[in-house]
């Protein structure tokens, strides 16, 4: 039996997992006021102070930290790698603290991972940070050589789900073709390849299917001319994209389950909205399918939204004909992290070297 503590920290909380080979033990989500985040000058001076609520935490629930054969961290912004399981060396660690594509609280699961390890001499492993980068070279041309597409988004729920499907029809991620959409607070649709992902509507980058948060795929030439409108500020049209498009500007909420009730009582706006995100989904799903000449086994809708039924099988209504859909609705990425893990202790695969 392999027991693993899995840290995965958020900018307000740090959501804390015990698992017992795939099964979760206890989980539990230590919040942490602004207050006491803002005693912190920088997100890696938090280290400390989250280190102690977890030590405080299992002490409370009388876990000998001992008893763990390994721990894992949620992986940071990274310098882009391929998918896997990471050791969490010296060299990880020195780019998580420098932040070498930004400084984000997920930067800290590697660093404490390793911290805890070492004190208890067990290893530490990251599992598919958000900036793996499998993508196939023709895939990045954006049509603008200043600027390249590139792949930031949920490689490690997609990649999850996706072993998950493999698995369940009795064969190995690296031996299925699988277009793969995750559907939360940004959306992303990732073609998965033989065990790579080979391209993705990248959520963090304002590419695709607009999402609860986020503007994503924006006509070009009416966005610059908004940009040098005058009237809004960088940080101004920054927040318009990112955390204040999507659901967000049309609807005042990021909540999918508010759509739902809006449409159930007979708002025609929410109703126009949640079908031309529906419809978006659905052409980013197509065009993945082109990228696979339409060999597609299977379709794969995860996320949180992927909980409404309303949404899925409209997207299914689209577009069950390039392919089967499945869903797996939610994230599990505390599951996901200690899977990475075990596959690595098993033997299934070999950690790799960042």
């Amino acid at each position: 039996m392999i027991k693993s503590l899995i840290i995965n920290p958020g900018s307000t909380s740090t959501k804390v997992g015990i698992f017992e080979d795939e099964t979760l033990i206890k989980e539990e989500t230590l919040r942490h006021s602004t207050e006491e985040i803002n005693q912190y000058a920088t997100i890696i001076d938090q280290k400390d102070f989250r280190k102690n609520i977890i030590l405080d935490f299992l002490k409370n629930e009388n876990i000998d930290i001992k008893s763990f054969n390994v721990i894992v961290g949620r992986g940071g912004l990274l310098r882009p790698i391929p998918g896997g399981t990471y050791e969490c060396t010296d060299a990880l660690l020195e780019d998580l603290r420098k932040g070498v594509q930004g400084q984000h609280a997920s930067n800290l699961g590697g660093i404490l991972a390793r911290e805890i390890g070492d004190e208890i001499g067990v290893p530490s492993y990251i599992v598919d940070p958000v900036v793996v980068d499998e993508m196939d070279e023709v895939a990045r041309i954006s049509g603008i050589p200043d600027i390249e597409r590139v792949s930031i988004d949920h490689p490690l729920n997609q990649k999850a789900v996706a072993r998950r499907y493999a698995k369940e029809i009795g064969k190995k991620y690296e031996d299925i073709s699988v277009i793969v959409v995750h559907m939360g607070g940004g959306t992303s649709t990732g073609v998965h390849n033989n065990g790579k992902m080979v391209d993705v509507f990248a959520a963090l980058n304002g590419d695709g299917a607009f999402s609860p948060e986020r503007a994503n795929g924006l006509p070009a030439k009416a966005l610059v001319d908004l940009c040098f409108s005058g009237k809004f500020t960088y940080d101004e049209m920054k927040k318009k994209i990112v955390g204040g498009g999507g659901l967000n500007a049309y609807l005042g909420t990021n909540d999918m389950r508010e759509v739902n009730q809006m449409c159930a009582d007979g708002d025609k706006k929410a109703n126009l909205i949640r079908d031309a995100f529906i419809y978006q989904i659905c052409k980013n799903i197509g065009a993945s399918a082109t990228v696979l000449k339409g060999k597609v086994d299977q379709i794969i809708l995860t996320g949180g939204i992927a909980y409404g039924e309303v949404i899925t099988n409209a997207i299914k209504d689209r577009v069950e004909w390039i392919a089967p859909v499945t869903v797996y609705p939610g994230e599990d990425e505390l599951l996901a992290l200690a899977q990475g893990a075990i596959r690595v202790m098993n033997g299934e695969e070999t950690a790799k070297t960042y």
